[in-house]
């Protein structure tokens, strides 16, 4: 645990993006949380998405935003989570699941940080650092053709795998005395 302290500490003072992989229910975003904690962007907002739990046809509003009236039911418009998070960080949690045609469209926001709202072709400048986080092998996904390598590359700048508990066992008694003091 150590170790992975020293990273996060370390990392948390670049300004790049981070891959963190590991098993479900390893810490990845608790993690992702503690970058955030002791990096320069600790005063901006910490926004999690859940890419794994969005609607594909919904995916794009909730990254990029959209304008009023760019489909049915958009009564007025909305920032989207890459605005949501200027100043600070966005975390992408399953990352590995999202839909291969939003890939490129995440792509183009990394590299040019901008995004361009559904509904508008005007783009508008996001200052984010992305963490993203999952617990498949994203380079046998590239393999499958369900991952994009360029996204791959853009997103694993620095790359923190989080081991299961079960090879941490020093750890379970840090666990105990924060698990036993929060429901006390």
């Amino acid at each position: 645990m150590a170790r992975l302290e020293q990273s996060i500490a370390r990392v948390g003072s670049f300004d790049c993006s981070v891959l963190v992989t590991g098993e479900t229910g390893c810490g990845k975003e608790e993690v992702a949380r503690a970058i955030h904690a002791a990096g320069t962007r600790s005063h901006g907002p910490f926004v999690a998405v859940n890419c794994g739990g969005v609607v594909a046809s919904l995916a794009e509003g909730l990254l990029f935003g959209h304008v009023k009236g760019a489909f049915t039911g958009a009564d007025e418009s909305a920032g989207g989570a890459f605005r949501a998070a200027h100043g600070g960080i966005l975390f992408l949690d399953e990352v590995g699941e999202m839909p291969l045609d939003l890939q490129p469209k995440l792509l183009r926001a990394l590299q040019q940080r901008e995004v361009v709202p559904v509904g508008s072709s005007v783009p508008v400048p996001v200052d984010v650092q992305v963490i993203a986080a999952t617990n498949r092998d994203l380079t046998a996904e590239v393999e499958a053709g369900r991952f994009r390598e360029d996204l791959l590359y853009r997103l694993n700048t620095v790359h923190l795998t989080v081991p299961p508990l079960r090879v941490r066992a020093d750890d379970i008694p840090q666990f105990v005395v924060h698990l036993s003091g929060f429901f006390a």
